[in-house]
């Protein structure tokens, strides 16, 4: 039988960007829809957000990562990401539950864009109001 390739999967969302996540025993490398994810970011601060369970763990050398992502601006990306990134670690060893979960890696930012509502000129803004 085939010597079988070990990979850990994680789903993240935030705002409307999905990243599916895949962790591979590796040297650290990081790959951001085909391109080094120092290059696919236009922010260093994005890529550090990113790797923050890899730090939070201690595993940054320990596993090559590759990420798709879709939908948003590159903040949602990073942060979508961040959390398939958490949910892979998860797959690879509960034993990192407890620090994951002490930084707050492992809870969905449930915020997302409030929608427009009819007569006003966004989701809160109200028209200016006249007295007179």
């Amino acid at each position: 039988m085939a010597d079988k390739k070990v990979i850990y999967r994680g789903t993240g969302r935030r705002k409307s960007s999905t990243a599916q996540v895949i962790l591979t025993p590796g040297t650290g490398n990081v790959i951001v829809n085909g391109k080094p994810a120092l290059e696919f970011f236009p922010y260093a601060t994005l890529v550090q957000d990113l790797e923050q369970p890899l730090v939070a763990t201690g595993t940054e050398k320990d596993f090559d990562i590759t990420i798709t992502v879709r939908g948003g601006g590159f903040t949602g990306q990073a942060g979508a990401a961040r959390l398939g990134i958490a949910r892979a670690l998860l797959e690879a060893s509960e034993d990192y539950r407890k620090q994951l979960r002490a930084v707050g890696m492992l809870t969905r930012d449930a915020r997302i864009k409030e929608r427009k509502k009819y007569g006003l000129r966004g989701a809160r803004r109200a028209p200016q109001f006249s007295k007179r």
